[in-house]
């Protein structure tokens, strides 16, 4: 009788303190739940995934992240191929500030709400993908392309928030950026493409000038062998340059990895030229038919490794339409690509004067944005070109770009001369000097565009490739190079150097790759180790087929002297006393360029073996064909 009256007082105990025995969980019951919500009560945002449809029907995978805090909040828009699900997670966290990606810091404080939305046909979307999808017209027979994907989904958002929407995104999400300006929905209100893919073949993504990007077969494969991310494509060992050299051409490296599956890559093959299919998806091209609309600022690293072209052409093609010079806008930092959403004080040996990256991003960007999202934000002091000068390591604020008469013509082209004792001057050659300087380009022995091995694999190398250090082809006999005397006084160039170069070839077919190099003095006391480093300010590729036409390859008559004319990216640099101005010009920058044959075949993706020969080249410096490159020189600043 003791033992029961326990019992009954121990589980009379255990009622009154609230903690019911239950049935104890069976062995074998599932440790994968059919549903788990982790707890966000203490969270300081919400987090939602849509699905939202689309003219067509399609329903696209939508991350909405809203501050809790948030009223009347306007919206940033970003449209990614690369997992929107990711891109709203830098980390798992309990702040909106941690959660989003780091260049969205000043966006969460300004209290935005936050939209990553899967392209069509990639990760969580629906519908089929297409790289680069182009508008509705000749080479897109259906009814819906990002533009009207971009229209759909601002057209639902608008209906959640305070009616304005902005959008942002670097690389492709540039590129849908762009696309969406195209008819835009009427609540978009301001828009920042960085680094935006705007025309792959004269000098984005897939080719500049013609000449293909190997780098691309990872990235092709990784975007397009699945819906969700791919992988990169094996090796047989670490160095890509004997990787590549071993395989033969671009198309014989594509048929062994199996590529030939991969309708984009196909796509390629099939046009190596500037055909229609190009022409017809150049967005600087279309936008320069465009009326403008939107605010529009235009974002590019000065040395942006993936996507030169697009940013400040596209600006360019704008600026005519800009009547008050107060809705197109230019900002090229001191950065790679996309670095502009990252810590920017440095890039490889250069440290700047801060984190360009953020200061912008804090000082030029929000206050940009804000002017036209948020209600009651001040006006922004925005200045109609922001350029980082890389010789004086400070911002420079223009009204244009170039400058132009209407500011004091203070932008002078001026032609710097290659001379016949590898010397640069801006007094043109006399006929007493030699003609030419002479040498000899190996397909099976090209010029590397990095010290070996090359791993396109190595993150590192690639993001700073075009700042490297290149005294590590001094010695070569392929690479023929022009100094000037030291400087006396500064010279600033501030624009797109231009080449002008009298060259020939002894076969059918060449590239001609151009250096612009800034030649340190041999001592810096302030980084010793920077010492003789040669900076590279501008470069090149360009492939010789094309010289009269960019729509129709043509051989190259051998042995006769031809002008090839290119533009360099646009730099705003500052060549200061002591320091020396370089060219160095070659016929190869491989792996990262396939290699051309040196003799002519109708597509350099089918070259064979017996096809790639070596070829004596000719860089001419007579009065009648004297090669020069034209120096946008700054004589004075038209500052805003």
């Amino acid at each position: 009788m003791r033992k029961l009256s326990l019992t009954l007082a121990v589980a009379l105990s255990a009622l009154l303190s609230g903690s019911v025995l239950q049935a104890q969980t069976a062995p074998l019951t599932p440790d994968i739940p059919a549903s788990y919500a982790a707890p966000t009560a203490s969270y300081d945002y919400v987090k939602r995934v849509v699905m939202i449809p689309m003219r067509d029907g399609v329903k696209l995978y939508t991350v909405i992240v809203i501050p809790k805090a948030a009223t009347h909040a306007p919206i940033l828009l970003t449209r990614t191929p690369y997992d929107a699900s990711t891109r709203a997670a830098r980390i798992e966290s309990p702040h909106m500030l941690a959660e989003l990606p780091q260049g969205d810091e000043m966006f969460v404080k300004a209290g935005y709400i936050r939209v990553f939305q899967d392209v069509r046909g990639k990760h969580g979307s629906e519908g089929e993908y297409v790289m680069t999808r182009p508008l509705r017209g000749p080479l897109n027979s259906s009814e819906v392309d990002h533009s009207t994907d971009a229209y759909d989904t601002i057209d639902w958002l608008v209906k959640k928030s305070n009616g304005k929407v902005g959008m942002l995104g670097s690389s492709y999400e540039g590129f849908t950026v762009v696309m969406a300006l195209i008819n835009p929905h009427p609540a978009l209100k301001v828009a920042a493409p960085e680094s935006p893919m705007v025309d792959g073949w004269m000098g984005d993504d897939w080719f500049h000038y013609g000449a293909f990007r190997q780098t691309n077969f990872d990235y092709i494969s990784g975007q397009t062998s699945l819906k969700d991310k791919g992988s990169v494509i094996p090796r047989e060992g670490y160095d890509d340059y004997t990787n590549f050299l071993r395989a033969g051409s671009a198309g014989d490296f594509a048929r062994a990895s199996g590529l030939e599956q991969l309708p984009f890559w196909r796509k390629l093959h099939e046009h190596p030229a500037y055909d229609a299919f190009w022409q017809g998806q150049a967005l600087d091209r279309i936008m320069a038919q465009q009326p403008l609309k939107v605010p529009t600022m235009w974002l590019q690293g000065l040395w942006d490794q993936e996507d030169m072209w697009g940013a400040i052409h596209s600006y360019e093609a704008l600026e005519p339409k800009d009547k008050g010079n107060d809705k197109n806008y230019l900002v090229m930092g001191p950065w790679r690509h996309s670095q502009v959403n990252y810590d920017g004080s440095s890039l490889g040996p250069l440290q700047w004067d801060g984190d360009t990256a953020l200061q912008f991003r804090r000082d030029v960007l929000l206050p940009f944005f804000n002017q036209y999202l948020v209600d009651g934000a001040p006006k922004a002091n925005t200045p109609p070109v922001l350029i980082y000068n890389t010789g004086e390591n400070h911002w420079d604020r223009y009204k244009s770009w170039p400058q132009s008469c209407d500011h004091g013509c203070p932008n002078t082209s001026r032609p710097l001369y290659l001379k016949a004792d590898h010397s640069l001057s801006f007094d043109a050659p006399d006929a007493a000097q030699s003609k030419y300087d002479e040498y000899v380009s190996d397909p099976a022995n090209p010029v590397p565009y990095l010290p070996r091995p090359v791993s396109f694999a190595d993150h590192d190398a690639w993001t700073r490739w075009l700042v490297h250090d290149q005294r590590f082809v001094d010695g070569r006999t392929d690479v023929v190079t022009y100094v000037s005397a030291p400087l006396t006084t500064p010279l600033h160039i501030g624009g797109a150097p231009v080449v002008n170069l009298f060259a020939s070839t002894s076969g059918t077919d060449s590239d001609w790759v151009v250096k612009l190099i800034d030649v340190y003095p041999d001592q810096v006391p302030s980084d010793p180790t920077m010492g003789g480093y040669e900076l590279p300010i501008s470069l090149d590729i360009f492939r010789g087929r094309y010289r009269e036409s960019f729509e129709h390859a043509q051989a190259i008559t051998p042995e006769q002297p031809l002008l090839y004319t290119f533009g360099l990216p646009t730099a705003n640099h500052v060549f200061l006393p002591g320091h020396r101005i370089m060219v160095q010009v070659q016929s190869t920058l491989f792996p990262l360029y396939d290699r051309n044959p040196q003799r002519f075949v109708p597509n350099i993706f089918d070259a064979k073996p017996a096809d790639y020969q070596k070829a004596t080249q000719r860089v001419w410096h007579t009065p009648g064909d004297a090669s020069f490159i034209s120096l946008p020189v700054v004589a004075n600043k038209a500052s805003s």
